[in-house]
C-alpha cells in the first residue's frame, strides 16, 4: 500500500513537507505542491481521513448549510462550491432546510454543534433569525453567502443595486405604471434578498418621482406561484401595469407565461425585466440582471480555505457583479390612448 513516505521518495522532497503540500497544513511553494501532488497521483496515494485527522487536527470536510436544493440558483451554488472543494481535496456534507422551520433551528442548534468540519459555508441566513450569530459561536470558520455581516467573510451580490438598476432599466425606456412581483409578507417565506431588492425598486422609483405609483404584487418566487398571481393582476385591464420588475428569474416567467395566456404581447403590451439570468432566462428571451453563483460558490471556497489558514486575518467581503442583459422582453411603452 501506497503511503505518505513514498510520495516523499518519488517527489525527492521531506516526508514532513509532502505532508503539508497534500493537506494544505503549511507553507509549500507552488512548485513543490506541484511535484508533491503529480507524485501521489502517480502513485494513486490517498491520505486516510482518520489518520490525516489525527495528525493535522482536521477532518478535511466543510459543512454547507442551505435553505434548499431544488431551486435554480441553490442547485448553481452547490454545483461551483462542491466543484472548489473537491480540487482542494475536501469532502461535503449538505445541510438542507427550509428557511423559518423547525427543522432548520434543531440544526442549527444541535446537530452542527455535535459535528466536526473544518469550516461551514453557510448560504441566506436570515439576519433577523440570529443564525450567523449562533454559527460563530461554534468557532469554527465561516463563510456566508448572502447576507453581509461585520465578522464573517462574505460573498453576496448587492441586490438592492440590482433590482435599483432593473427598475431603472424599465423607468429608462418610458415606464411608469411599473408593478414589483415578489415580496412575499409572510417573513418566513421572505428572505433577506428579496427584501433588499424591493428596497431597490422602491428607490428607483422614488428617485424618479414615481413614488405614488410604486406597487408591489405579492407571491412566492416560483414559476407556478407567479403565474398565477401575475394572472390575476394582468386581467384587470384598467389597472394592468405597462411593466414588471419581478424579484428572481423565475416570478418573471410566471409573469410572462400568464401574459401568453391572456393574449398581451410582451413586450409591446408589457415588459418584463427578472434577476439571475436563470437557464431559462435566454430561451423566454428574458432581460434580467445577471450573477453567477458557480463562480459565488467557487470564491466562498477560496475564503473559508483563506480563513481555515489564518483564523485571524480581518474578515473579507466579495461584492459579486451583477450585470444587465438586455434581451428581447422589455421595450417602450406603447402609447395607447384608450388602454
Amino acid at each position: 500500500m501506497t503511503g505518505i513516505i513514498d510520495v516523499a521518495l518519488r517527489a525527492g522532497v521531506a516526508k514532513s513537507t509532502a505532508s503539508r503540500a497534500l493537506s494544505g497544513n503549511g507553507y509549500v511553494s507552488a512548485e513543490t505542491r506541484e511535484r508533491v501532488e503529480r507524485a501521489a497521483r502517480e502513485l494513486a496515494y490517498s491520505a486516510h481521513s482518520s489518520a490525516s485527522s489525527l495528525a493535522t487536527g482536521r477532518t478535511s470536510t466543510v459543512g454547507v448549510i442551505m435553505p434548499t436544493v431544488d431551486r435554480w440558483y441553490f442547485a448553481e451554488l452547490l454545483n461551483g462550491i462542491q466543484r472548489a472543494l473537491v480540487d482542494d481535496g475536501l469532502d461535503l456534507s449538505l445541510y438542507g432546510a427550509a428557511e423559518g422551520s423547525t427543522e432548520r433551528a434543531r440544526m442549527l442548534n444541535h446537530a452542527l454543534a455535535g459535528r466536526r468540519f473544518d469550516g461551514i459555508i453557510a448560504v441566506c441566513l436570515q439576519p433577523g433569525a440570529h443564525e450567523l450569530e449562533r454559527l460563530e459561536g461554534t468557532g469554527l470558520p465561516l463563510v456566508s453567502v448572502g447576507p453581509y455581516t461585520g465578522r464573517a467573510d462574505t460573498v453576496t451580490i448587492d441586490d438592492v443595486a440590482a433590482a435599483r438598476v432593473a427598475t431603472e432599466h424599465l423607468i429608462d425606456l418610458g415606464h411608469e405604471e411599473i408593478a414589483f412581483l415578489g415580496a412575499v409578507p409572510d417573513a418566513d417565506r421572505f428572505s433577506y434578498g428579496e427584501r433588499k431588492r424591493l428596497d431597490g425598486y422602491v428607490q428607483a422609483m422614488t428617485a424618479a418621482g414615481l413614488g405614488q405609483r410604486i406597487r408591489v404584487v405579492p407571491t412566492p418566487s416560483t414559476i407556478p406561484e407567479a403565474f398565477a398571481t401575475a394572472a390575476a393582476l394582468l386581467a384587470d385591464r384598467r389597472r394592468r401595469p405597462t411593466a414588471i420588475a419581478a424579484v428572481c428569474d423565475e416570478a418573471a416567467v410566471g409573469a410572462m407565461l400568464a401574459a401568453q395566456r391572456l393574449g398581451i404581447a410582451v413586450p409591446s403590451e408589457l415588459s418584463v425585466i427578472g434577476i439571475d439570468d436563470h437557464r431559462y432566462a435566454a430561451m423566454f428571451s428574458l432581460t434580467t440582471i445577471r450573477q453567477s453563483p458557480k463562480e459565488q460558490g467557487a470564491v466562498a471556497v477560496r475564503l473559508l480555505r483563506a480563513r481555515i489558514q489564518d483564523p485571524d486575518a480581518e474578515p473579507e467581503h466579495v461584492v459579486a457583479p451583477a450585470i444587465l442583459v438586455a434581451r428581447a422582453s422589455t421595450a417602450a411603452p406603447r402609447l395607447d390612448p384608450a388602454r
